[in-house]
């Protein structure tokens, strides 16, 4: 594999992991809501589910769910139920209590079901699997070995997507010590719910990639 092939692929995902998306706003939104203690449970969660859609798309899963309606159909609507559901529980989160006017601390969520999560919001994606399937031939070189090719490329992707979950829970956090107010929280709680809602929505409306 050439530098040529490597570069462009990375810096194309670049460009597409900084696109905000459901796992970024889930990312953002527990690191505003919880800090920065929950920045290795968030990352973790991405770089797994990343980790299990570009392996699926490899071992041809993605291919399958191209074509076949009723798998994709499922993994579709389980995908939209689980960020219409992120949405919604994003929107009634309780605010009360966060700045310590009344003494008391904001309810913490363990480390695992944040985890868990994040691991959701990206593997289950069809989205995510088919795009790989589309987006990772573009820049494999035919004369050379597939699978160590893949494996670069990966493991690239990966680390670029762990490093931008990373900056945008930084980020998160750093603007959460301007946004210490119960009702801008709620606004800020309530917008980031929506747009999971909506993330949803959209999900429930993807046509296969042979549609």
């Amino acid at each position: 594999m050439s530098f040529e092939h490597w570069f462009a692929f990375a810096a194309a995902s670049a460009v597409l992991l900084a696109i905000p998306g459901p796992t970024i706003l889930l990312v953002i939104s527990y690191a505003l809501g919880h800090g920065r203690r929950t920045a290795g449970a968030t990352v973790a969660g991405v770089a797994l589910g990343d980790f299990t859609a570009m392996t699926a798309s490899m071992l041809g899963l993605g291919a399958l769910l191209a074509t076949s309606a009723a798998i994709f159909t499922v993994l579709k609507w389980v995908g939209a139920a689980y960020l219409i559901w992120l949405g919604i529980q994003l929107w009634r989160a309780p605010v009360a209590g966060f700045d310590g006017a009344n003494g008391e601390a904001p309810a913490r969520e363990r480390p695992l079901r944040i985890f868990l999560h994040a691991y959701a919001v990206t593997a289950l994606n069809p989205k995510s699997i088919v795009f790989f399937v589309a987006f990772l031939p573009q820049f494999l070189d035919l004369s050379q070995p597939l699978f160590t090719q893949m494996a670069i490329f990966e493991v690239a992707f990966l680390t670029l997507a762990i490093v931008n979950a990373s900056l945008y829970a930084a980020l998160a956090t750093a603007a959460k010590s301007t946004i210490s107010k119960p009702n801008i929280r709620r606004i800020v709680n309530r917008t980031g719910g929506s747009l999971l809602v909506g993330a949803g929505l959209l999900t429930a409306t993807m046509k296969r990639a042979s549609a």
